[in-house]
């Protein structure tokens, strides 16, 4: 049976699809700041940009140590000050702004690296573990990209942080780069 033989269920199909498009118009509907399509076909237009972004621990560390390269961490001020890959720049996520980027960031073009609280286990004060669909990389990437920063990396691995070679800077590490042991 098809759709066409069967004029009721059509019907109401095209009445549910209408509805649902009305209603997410309407989500947005008085506030020009805020725009959920917008921000749905941004992520869909990274999704293959991002995939192909995500850098292993040994690549991570030889990009950072190149002078033209920032490390992003767009986590909390408490969470960054307690623990943080060393050499990163700190913007808090909700600071985010085309103005703050531009503090951070020299160029649209300079290349960024972000990690996340999912990038680093065993350390829950500093990496408190988020749902994996809120983990802050996907946000950050596809914030930074509707900004216009383009060259973005992203660390891919769940990385130990008493056994990674990333050095850590913070109220919680070493001189060595190390997480102090408590």
């Amino acid at each position: 049976m098809s759709l066409a033989t069967l004029p009721c269920r059509r019907d109401s199909l095209v009445f549910l699809a209408a509805a649902l498009a009305i209603a997410t118009a309407r989500a947005d509907e008085g506030n020009p700041r805020i725009d959920y399509r917008g921000f749905v076909k941004g992520v869909a237009d990274v999704e293959a940009l991002r995939d192909g972004r995500r850098i292993d621990e040994d690549e991570f560390i030889a990009l950072a140590a190149q002078p033209e390269t920032i490390v992003l961490d767009a986590r909390s001020r408490e969470k960054y000050d307690l623990l943080h890959v060393r050499g990163a720049r700190h913007l808090s996520f909700p600071d985010i702004t085309a103005d703050e980027l531009a503090k951070v960031i020299p160029t649209k073009d300079t290349r960024v690296l972000i990690y996340c609280n999912n990038n680093f286990e065993n350390e829950e004060r500093a990496f408190p573990v988020k749902t994996a669909g809120a983990a802050l990389n996907v946000h950050t990437f596809a914030v930074l990209h509707s900004y216009g920063y383009t060259n973005v990396y992203e660390l891919k691995p769940l990385l130990d942080v008493q056994t990674t070679k990333i050095p850590f800077a913070g109220s919680a590490a070493d001189a060595r780069g190390k997480v102090a042991r408590r």
